[in-house]
């Protein structure tokens, strides 16, 4: 419930300092309306002064958004390093890289990049041809905003469906391309988002998960409703695309789709929001009049949402799952789709100690993922379930890949580190053995550096994993610049993961900390829930035992110490910095999550309530207001802090950064700046072009090294 109240009450019922304007307006921060906006939480009148700020588009904000820009340009362009850091930082990007490939069809599809390239560009290779140009999504914008999404060839490799993200946009359009034409065929979709779509069997057309249009104009206030699955025949115009299956009736679900690999199956995922548990169903296809269609009803395979079941494979008489049920660290198992009960249940790949991070099927075996101790390790098993043994792994560090069909006879892999690229091995099945594919050419020297784990203990005596990397011979002098990382949500493990800025940071000195916090999925399903809801708080703690360690053990002192993490993690950074300012020299909370009683009001945002709950829950509400950065913002004096966002977010919809920026200017007591750097023609982060990429991060590591008094 939203009421209007008398401004003086508004002004004592919002925890934040106004008085304390004064102390903070040397800085001259833009001016930012608080408004008497209260709303009724179980009883507890909360204020929103800055309500107005979710109007992204409001000529009022976009005035503040435009100040607040140029008071932080003009900040950011007097830092005595900026130049120098940028100069760097582009030198590293410059090299030529390579994502993961996809075959199909006798044909090998990837994308590379020759270093600079505002967006990489898609090949094929067809046999044992050289590679063709086949996509370059640098040619679709002036400045480089308009990004290759996502692609899926169809199963004979002669057809492609790729999304396109404009200005970093989580909505997709879809279109088709003639492989060997090199031309595209009339077919547009517009009504995806994030990416969901897979081929008919038969070429004739793709699978999507179809959304329903925000209004014109509230595309960052508008919730989006859970998506239908879709069948989409080639030649036609998407308003006469099938309704396969109708999205779940009650509130607070949402469903995913696979097919089976023959594609007469349809494998239906609906998912409880709240309990991140899901049902599964399967819903036999047939042809009818040139399209694909629901042949009877959904036939249920997992029911009761108390465990989390992906179909990994089949066989046409046997469904393979991965799935927690019974197992929090995972486990594969057999089902009959005619006796589908648990008890029918074939155990093949049983639970151990090392949480299974994904599973697929391909070349009639199961190649699995784990982790221990957030480091990667693969191993692969016969249908049978009978071990084959690891696959070798360069040391430590992240793999993806993996993925492929039952008669393919290869697959491909990526392994990563914090101080190596991608390189793309491709894997036999049969023997077991790698091979190098495709390796990028770094400007840099990864023997200078080392990566060591630690062990430390949280507040509650819990012991967490965290990863240190820096120059070989560094000393712990007490002083070292140290950049501290993480996420700690959604059941997401943090592994060891390439980055350029990050190089640039340990070449300047810097140590780079990595802890794996509560929340993440590194220990299972049981290492997540004991950062959830009502346990949200282990996450931050675990955040501040960090920093501790970092102090007491003698790598660096507060004044040395910054703090950062993007979506959740900023989050996790905007509620440390709320809970232990003394605590850190600097922060940066990009994207995050700031305003956690009203999150879930914003497009995919209800999406979140398994990990976070809502304010509509009152045992919920009590959790969230006691955290929510937004409404712990006090008169103190906070560390320097640069939040980031961009002013087209439709993920985290910038409101969050927006109004607790402004709550923290007016409540800085102390004589650090408070700023903010706003993205235009940007998302939530995928798709942005590398010269943006390289600008945030000049702008960042310079903020850092001038204040932490390192410049």
């Amino acid at each position: 419930m939203n009421a209007r109240w008398p401004a003086a009450l508004a002004l004592l019922l919002f925890v934040s300092a106004a008085a304390c304007q004064s102390s903070a307006a040397h800085r001259d921060y833009p001016r930012a309306r608080r408004d008497a906006v209260v709303d009724d939480y179980h009883g507890e009148m909360i204020a929103d002064p800055y309500r107005w700020l979710e109007e992204a588009d409001s000529p009022e904000t976009r005035a503040w958004v435009e100040a607040e820009n140029e008071l932080t340009g003009s900040y950011l362009a007097e830092l005595p390093q900026r130049e120098t850091i940028r100069a760097r930082l582009t030198e590293l990007w410059d090299y030529e890289r390579f994502e993961l490939p996809v075959q199909e069809g006798g044909r090998v599809f990837y994308r590379r990049n020759d270093g600079l390239q505002s967006q990489s560009v898609l090949y094929v290779v067809v046999g044992d041809g050289a590679p063709r140009l086949l996509l370059d999504p640098n040619t679709l914008s002036k400045d480089g905003t308009v990004a290759l999404a996502s692609f899926t060839p169809s199963p004979d490799g002669k057809a492609l469906a790729y999304s396109l993200s404009d200005g970093g946009s989580d909505w997709r359009t879809w279109k088709v391309r003639d492989v060997d034409g090199g031309a595209d065929l009339g077919d547009v979709l517009t009504r995806n988002k994030f990416g969901a779509l897979a081929w008919a069997a038969d070429g004739s057309g793709v699978f999507y998960a179809r959304y329903d249009v925000p209004p014109k104009g509230a595309e960052l206030q508008a919730k989006n409703a859970p998506p239908d699955v879709c069948f989409h025949r080639l030649g036609t115009d998407e308003a006469q695309d099938v309704l396969i299956a109708r999205r779940p009736a009650q509130e607070g679900r949402s469903s995913s789709f696979s097919l089976s690999e023959d594609g007469t199956v349809l494998f239906l995922s609906v998912q409880d929001i709240a309990s991140r548990t899901n049902e599964l169903y399967r819903l036999a296809l047939a042809q009818q009049d040139g399209n694909w269609v629901a042949s009877g009803e959904p036939q249920a395979l997992v029911q009761g949402f108390d465990s989390r079941s992906f179909p990994i494979g089949d066989d046409g008489h046997r469904v393979w799952l991965q799935t927690d049920d019974g197992a929090p660290n995972g486990r594969i198992v057999a089902l009959d789709p005619q006796q589908p009960a648990r008890m029918s249940w074939q155990v093949l790949v049983p639970e151990c100690s090392e949480a299974i991070q994904g599973a697929d099927e391909v070349g009639g075996k199961f190649v699995v993922q784990y982790l221990k101790d957030a480091r990667a390790l693969v191993r692969v098993f016969e249908p049978s379930g009978k071990p084959l043994g690891e696959v070798a792994l360069p040391g430590i560090g992240s793999v993806a890949g993996f993925g492929g069909d039952h008669d393919d006879h290869e697959t491909f892999f990526s392994f990563t580190s914090f101080t190596q690229p991608a390189a793309i091995q491709r894997f036999d099945v049969a023997s077991q053995t790698s091979s190098p594919y495709l390796a990028a050419a770094l400007r840099f020297e990864p023997a200078a550096y080392e990566t060591e784990q630690v062990l430390y203990t949280s507040k509650d005596g819990t012991r967490v994993p965290m990863f240190l990397t820096h120059k070989k011979g560094l000393t712990q002098d007490g002083r070292v610049p140290t950049y501290l990382y993480a996420y700690g949500g959604f059941g997401i493990s943090i592994t060891p993961t390439f980055s350029v800025p990050n190089l640039a940071w340990l070449e300047m000195g810097g140590l780079l900390a990595v802890p794996n916090l509560r929340g993440g999925g590194e220990y299972g399903e049981a290492w997540h829930e004991a950062g959830t809801k009502l346990h949200k708080q282990n996450v931050f703690d675990d955040f501040i035992a960090a920093a501790e360690w970092l102090i007491a053990n003698g790598w660096t002192q507060s004044a040395r110490l910054s703090i950062g993490g993007r979506s959740n993690g900023g989050l996790l950074v905007g509620a440390c910095l709320t809970q232990r300012p003394e605590l850190y020299g600097a922060a940066l909370p990009g994207v995050g999550v700031l305003d956690m009683l009203r999150y879930h009001k914003f497009t995919i945002g209800w999406a979140w309530a398994g990990d976070y709950g809502t304010a509509d829950d009152a045992a919920q509400f009590q959790a969230l207001r006691a955290y929510s950065p937004l409404h712990n913002v006090r008169a103190v004096a906070y560390p320097s802090t640069l939040v980031t966002t961009a002013d087209h977010d439709d993920r985290v919809v910038p409101a969050h950064s927006y109004k607790f920026t402004a709550a923290l200017q007016a409540a800085q007591a102390g004589p650090e700046p408070v700023l903010i750097r706003i993205d235009t023609r940007a998302g939530h982060g995928a798709g942005k072009p590398t010269a943006m990429q390289i600008e945030e991060w000049a702008d960042c590591w310079a903020f850092l090294r001038h204040e932490l008094g390192t410049d």
